[in-house]
């Protein structure tokens, strides 16, 4: 981040006493792999109630106050990435409704969780909350978490001419499950901390 360039993100007093570098840097990264995000402040606050939550935006004047509420306690870059995607969803819906954009991205955890795996595989740091994965996988995700991008991505561009698209992936997920995965030999999957 260059000098001139303001810290994207305002945290709030409960959240400055839980800080350190690592979530810092947790959300910088995650934040590099939002473009539609950049340039705009997002107010960063703390619960201890879930994962994370998020104020989705669906008027202008709310587009102005972007947050996102983490849990610091094994905080995860899926969570983040989630919990941004959640912005994007209702910034989306308001560039649709300006005319700004010719579709908004669907509202909802699981459609989020498609879109956050599919976005980066920064995000594969941990299983998806909201689509459904069976207990195998969720126990072994690190070797299932690339392949399940993939059928996310697949899933996104089958959207375009099938509306059963979270179905679709699910079964294919669940298929994935009855298969071996074999992880390459001396693949290791990597995290920026």
């Amino acid at each position: 981040m260059s000098a001139e360039q303001e810290f994207p993100f305002r945290f709030t007093p409960r959240m400055r006493r839980r800080l350190s570098r690592r979530v810092i840097d947790m959300l910088l990264n995650s934040l590099r792999e939002f473009p539609e995000l950049q340039g705009k402040t997002i107010t960063v606050g703390y619960t201890s109630a879930h994962l994370g939550s998020a104020l989705v935006p669906l008027r202008e004047e709310a587009a102005a106050r972007l947050t996102i509420r983490l849990k610091v306690k094994n905080l995860t870059y899926n969570t983040i990435g989630h919990e941004l995607t959640h912005l994007l969803q209702g910034l989306s819906k308001i560039h649709f409704k300006a005319g700004k954009a010719s579709e908004a991205m669907p509202f909802g955890e699981k459609q989020c969780d498609i879109w956050t795996l599919a976005r980066s595989p920064l995000f594969l740091d941990d299983a998806p909350t909201y689509i459904r994965l069976p207990r195998k996988m969720r126990e072994d995700w690190p070797r299932y978490a690339k392949p399940v991008r993939r059928l996310c991505i697949a899933a996104l561009k089958k959207r375009r001419t099938h509306r059963l698209y979270m179905q679709w992936l699910e079964a294919r997920i669940k298929g994935l499950a009855k298969r071996p995965v074999e992880a390459k030999s001396g693949e290791q999957m990597g995290l920026p901390f």
